[in-house]
């Protein structure tokens, strides 16, 4: 498989992309910081990746880079076959609420920018017959809860996007799917008390990798999180109101 990877130098992502290489697809790395990209690279290519593995600035602040990183990482690769988003910003909803700025560019960054990359990937695919498109959202995005109003905000509607794209492409051969990850012990979620089944991010990548080899459009991580949102997703509002979960 030809993968572009927006993501891959951290956490849930690097750990995916590292089952990936150390079974043989080829991988081209997407990111804004050129010494994570050159660390990663070399990783991959310990791991099992054909070397060099090729590696194309895109930053999700500048959605000008979007496109042409993934033209680019098309070239590279001599083809597409997928593209996985792991890339995301974290805040807790106190910091957001006392900065507005900040506030403003989760949302950008997670939503928005998020969507236009999309885009953008989506067109090439298309253009390749089809392939995969798997992006992280969150279990966050499931119900609006005190915690994560705004990230959770966010990642709703990245969902409700990635859900709408499946329904609309599925019969021209795009597999889009969406991660939810509960939470996942990283260095986004460093200093926050880890609740029970707070998951790592190897288990994580695992559930993935299966998800995206069976074209599952949906995949919580780890697994107990669906069971879990669900629960919660059933509560009605006045008890939402009273637990801080």
């Amino acid at each position: 498989m030809r993968v572009a990877f927006l993501g891959a130098t951290k956490g849930m992502g690097r750990a995916l992309a590292r089952l990936m290489a150390e079974r043989g697809d080829t991988i081209c790395l997407l990111g804004r910081n050129s010494a994570d990209l050159e660390r990663s690279a070399a990783d991959l290519s310990v791991r099992g990746a054909i070397p060099p593995v090729p590696s194309v600035a895109c930053d999700l602040e500048k959605p000008d880079t979007f496109a042409p990183a993934i033209d680019a990482a098309r070239e590279a690769l001599e083809g597409l076959d997928a593209v996985v988003v792991t890339a995301a910003v974290f805040a807790t909803q106190e910091e957001l609420e006392a900065d507005a700025a900040l506030a403003e560019r989760l949302v950008r960054i997670n939503f928005s920018n998020t969507v236009m990359f999309c885009e953008a990937a989506k067109k090439a695919l298309l253009e390749e017959g089809g392939g995969t498109l798997c992006v992280f959202s969150s279990v966050a995005g499931e119900r609006g809860r005190k915690p994560v109003i705004i990230y959770g905000a966010a990642k709703a509607g990245l969902t409700r996007y990635l859900e709408g794209l499946d329904h609309k492409h599925r019969a021209e051969g795009l597999r889009v799917i969406t991660v939810k990850p509960g939470f996942v012990k990283t260095s986004m979620t460093a200093g926050l008390e880890p609740p029970p089944f707070a998951g790592e991010p190897d288990g994580v990548a695992e559930r993935v990798l299966s998800a995206i080899d069976r074209g599952a459009p949906v995949v919580y991580a780890p697994a107990p999180w669906r069971l879990i949102m669900a629960i919660i997703r059933a509560l009605p509002r006045a008890i939402m109101r009273r637990i801080s979960f």
